[in-house]
Parts: C-alpha cells; structure tokens; sequence
C-alpha cells in the first residue's frame, strides 16, 4: 500500500523535483487515477444493473420491475459501487494531506445519506406508478401517500445529515427540533394542513380521483384528476386546470357530485313560469277540447265528473263559475305534465317523479319539475331536459295559459 501511496512521489524525485512538488503532484496524479476509476466503475456498473434488470423484466408479466427501470432504480443502485470505491481509495490519495480526510469523509458520508434518498424516492415513485395500474386503486390518493413516504425519507435523510456534519447524536437532533417545533410548524404550516387533510380524504373518502366536484370558491367545476399532499387538481368542464390546496377541503364548502353519478339518474329540477292572470276556471267548451289531448283525456272526464256529481249533490249554482268545484287549466296542465314525464322514455320510474307548484313569484307561478334522467352523461343530460321542455313550452297554449316574459326592458331601470 506504501508503494501505491507514494508511486508517483518517487518518479518525480527521480526527476529532480523538491520534495514538496513531488507530494503535490503525487496527490494530483493519483486524485486523477481515483476519478477515472470511479467513473470507469460507475458507467460499467450501471450497464451492467440496468441490463440485467432490463432481461429480468423481459422474462415477467409484471410491469413492476419495469417501473423500477423507467424510474431508474437500477441506475441509482449502481452508484453505491463508485461510492464504496471512493470511501476505501480516498486515504491512499490524501495520504500526505491527512488534513483534507476529514472533510472529505463528511463529504461522502452526506453524499451517501443523499444517494440513499434517491434510491428510496425511484422505489416510491415506482410504487406509486404500479399503485396507479391497480383497477381497485385509481380512485385513491397514491400521490399524497407517496408524498407523506417522501416527506418522512427527507426528514430522517437530513437528520442524518446534520448529525454528520455536527458529530451529534439522533438523540440529541430531535430534542433541539423538539425545541424548534414552534418555528416549524410556522415554517411547514401548509404541509402539515395538507398531509392532515390527505389523511382525513382518504380515510373518510371524501374525494376520489374521478370525482366530479364542484368549489366556488376556486372556481372549480370538473373532474379530479390528481390528489397530492398539498393540491387536488381539476380539470373544469372548458378543459382548463383547477389547483385546489387540499387543506381547503377541511375548511371550505364544496359539492361532490358522486351520490349523483353512483345513483340511477341525474337531477331534474327546473320550473315553467306561468303568468298568473292566465290562470283560470275552465267552462264546459273548453274542457271539451281539453278532452281530445290523449294523455289527459280520462283523467279529464273523469275528474269532471267527480265535480258534476258534487255540485249537484250540493245544489250548488254553476251560474257563476266560481261556486262550487271546477277545473282549472292550471291544474289540467300540471297534471299533463305528470302524465308526460312519467311516459318519457329517458326518465327513470324508479325515482321520483314529481309537478308541483311553488310559491307565487313577482313574475308569476313557477311551475316545477323533479325527477331524473337516465342517463347520467352531461350532453345526453342536457339533450334529454331540453326535449321535455321544448314540448312543454309548446303545450302551454293549448290550455290557454301564458308564459311569463319581461317585456319592455329598460337597462337603464337597473341603473
């Protein structure tokens, strides 16, 4: 070992140099040497794990090891040859500078604790791709687990760190950041919201990748395409891109549409608006031709019946319309609106189905649907509400009802 220590030392004594050059350039020369092994056995050492690992995942069916090489495992692997190399040859370069070894130990110890992050980060992003390709699983927050994983490598990778550089124990470390907890958790406020809200996502099932979720807050209105420890992003119905911070889900209001997509149709909830000095009693002509719409044609002379009998039961003077029981258009109307969704073929009977008639309005008496498509598909959604209404709009004159309208807008009025 003295020999390879001081080769070069005695070739340039021979050759007449003082004796502090030749230490010097016997240093030199042999820290280029070191180099060059290092990187020789670094680029044979990859090729040779990267090769190996690439037939080996030839040979399987799963796409695990293939991970491992797309995230360049095998590549990290190969860098603790180099470094075990360095940390055994270092002391025969600095043999002469036993002032340089320290130093330079700490160096690569801290390089080492590094280099062992790296690996760990290929493992866990390997984890968390393979995660991904799981059916059962893509729905859940494997980025933010991997994240709280990575957070936790980091942590311990930095410890070890200042304990290197310190010469303090692990002991020792965490008492004084037990001390400095207060600075950070100042320092890590947001982190530590969104690893606590991550958990709270995932154990409570709030939101799932896939979810449509609705937040006025941030504008949100789409799909969950990713959740991390930090953000949850949505991709809004225009295709632009929503960053949520995950903490917000802990303290902000927001809707998550699953109920609706996991359920046996889609919502219908909207009104007609009738003007109310359209409403009136129906006279006898006018329930005849009312008579003839087929889908409320028995209900009519049915009904009308009923009344008749009543009035005359009750010896009740039908000279003034308003004695008595009558028919009004606005309630043959609701009632073929009924009629008409429980028919329609995109409406779902196993849920409800529902006219009513909400309260009076300055612009006059809505008149409501509640009931659900279905079909869950947004433009199908929208295709099948549209059909329903553009026939109902169509209807209201038949009963000699009137749809409400502002006319006569003054935009100035607003002003």
């Amino acid at each position: 070992m003295n020999n390879l220590t001081h080769f070069f030392y005695d070739l340039f004594i021979e050759k007449g140099l003082s004796e502090t050059n030749a230490t010097f350039l016997n240093m030199l020369s042999l820290l280029i040497l070191l180099v060059i092994l290092i990187f020789t056995t670094d680029f044979i050492t990859r090729k040779i794990l990267v090769q190996a690992f690439s037939k080996f995942a030839d040979r399987t069916t799963t796409q695990f090891d293939n991970l491992l090489i797309k995230h360049k495992a095998p590549r990290n692997l190969a860098h603790l040859v180099p470094l075990l190399l360095t940390i055994e040859l270092f002391p025969i370069v600095f043999n002469d500078y036993p002032s340089v070894e320290q130093p330079i130990e700490t160096l690569l110890k801290i390089y080492g604790v590094l280099l062992f992050i790296w690996i760990l980060r290929s493992i866990l992003k390997t984890l968390e791709s393979y995660f991904k390709t799981i059916p059962s699983l893509k729905d859940k927050p494997i980025d933010s687990y991997v994240q709280v994983g990575m957070l936790g490598v980091w942590i311990v990778g930095i410890a070890f760190c200042f304990v290197i550089i310190t010469d303090i124990t692990l002991i020792q470390f965490f008492t004084t950041l037990g001390a400095a907890s207060a600075v950070l958790l100042l320092i890590f406020k947001d982190t530590i919201l969104g690893f606590v809200a991550s958990i709270n996502v995932a154990v409570n099932d709030t939101v799932r990748i896939g979810d449509w979720i609705t937040m006025e807050k941030y504008g949100a209105d789409g799909d969950v395409i990713e959740i991390n420890l930090n953000t949850i992003q949505v991709q809004n119905f225009d295709k632009t891109i929503t960053n949520i911070p995950t903490g917000s889900l802990m303290t902000d209001a927001f809707t998550n549409w699953r109920g609706m997509s996991d359920s046996g149709g889609r919502r219908i909830k909207r009104a007609i608006i009738i003007k109310a000095t359209s409403i009136k009693y129906l006279a006898q002509e006018e329930i005849d031709d009312l008579r003839k719409i087929q889908l409320i044609s028995d209900y009519v002379s049915q009904r009308q019946e009923d009344i008749n009998h009543y009035n005359r039961e009750k010896n009740i003077d039908k000279s003034v319309l308003i004695n008595g029981r009558n028919l009004t258009n606005f309630g043959v109307f609701r009632k073929y609106i009924q009629n008409y969704i429980e028919g329609h073929s995109a409406i779902n009977k196993d849920m409800t189905i529902m006219t009513r008639q909400l309260a009076p309005t300055p612009q006059g008496i809505p008149l409501e649907i509640y009931a659900f498509s279905s079909d869950k598909r947004w433009e199908n959604y929208e295709y099948i509400m549209a059909d329903i209404f553009d026939h109902l709009l169509a209807a209201v004159p038949y009963f000699k009802l009137e749809i409400f309208e502002l006319q006569n807008f003054d935009p100035n009025v607003i002003k």
